[in-house]
């Protein structure tokens, strides 16, 4: 069995999705790649997941060609594929339909940094994509939802703010690894719900003052983070 370490990645990376209730049935899937070989470990297509085994899930390259598996890859791999090909720094993606922050996706709105905790995780807003076109819709749909992804991050960092919201749709997030990825996404549903309950309470409520955004991020994330404790503590 081909990439078995990563396989127990990708599976673990799902199982903290349901969880931590931001799938549903057999909604979402969360994947990873090995780019030593450039090939992806992703969830089935419709498998629900407390039947999920290691043996369970696909390997693919990237090109789409099932590598290993005897099952069908989740439909949402070509979504996956484009935002491996295109961003060089991700090594997993975890893809939900949870409440909140589906609920932004479709108002078609980007989620605003109104506090500390986005700022801590994300570094600016997270995007919302433009709405695809029939055209699209109709070709290569999942595909083109990639492409839909990556024109959203014309100018930003996906290192940086590593999750966004396809309009109509849901949410993707991602990281380091499929851990990383499935933990951004969790934080990804609190910050969309914080922001809802925000403006609820307050409809004229604004982004927070630039500075205290990047000293809430930076002192997590960079060369001169200083949250919590060096890793040879640990």
């Amino acid at each position: 069995m081909l990439l078995p370490d990563l396989r127990k990645a990708v599976l673990e990376a799902n199982l903290e999705l349901v969880r931590k209730g931001l799938v549903l049935y057999t909604f979402g899937n969360a994947s990873a790649i090995f780019r030593k070989k450039s090939l992806v470990v992703i969830k089935p297509s419709g498998v629900p997941y407390d039947r999920l085994r290691p043996v369970d899930l696909v390997i693919t390259d990237l090109n789409g060609k099932v590598i290993e598996g005897e099952l069908r890859p989740s439909s949402d791999l070509p979504t996956h594929l484009v935002l491996y090909q295109t961003f060089p720094s991700i090594g997993g993606i975890s893809h939900t339909h949870s409440e909140y922050a589906t609920a932004w996706a479709q108002a078609r709105r980007p989620i605003p940094c109104l506090g500390t905790t986005h700022a801590d995780y994300f570094h600016g807003a997270v995007p919302v994509t433009q709405e695809m076109t029939d055209a699209e819709i109709a070709s290569k749909y999942e595909e083109n939802t990639g492409h839909a992804i990556v024109r959203a991050f014309d100018g930003v960092d996906p290192s940086a703010v590593p999750a966004v919201l396809v309009a109509n749709h849901g949410a993707f997030a991602w990281g380091r690894d499929p851990a990383t990825s499935a933990h951004n996404a969790v934080i990804l549903e609190s910050v969309a719900r914080m922001a809802y309950f925000t403006l609820g309470i307050n409809q004229q409520a604004t982004a927070i003052g630039r500075f205290l955004h990047d000293q809430h991020y930076l002192r997590k994330h960079g060369k001169a983070a200083y949250y919590g404790q060096p890793k040879e503590k640990i």
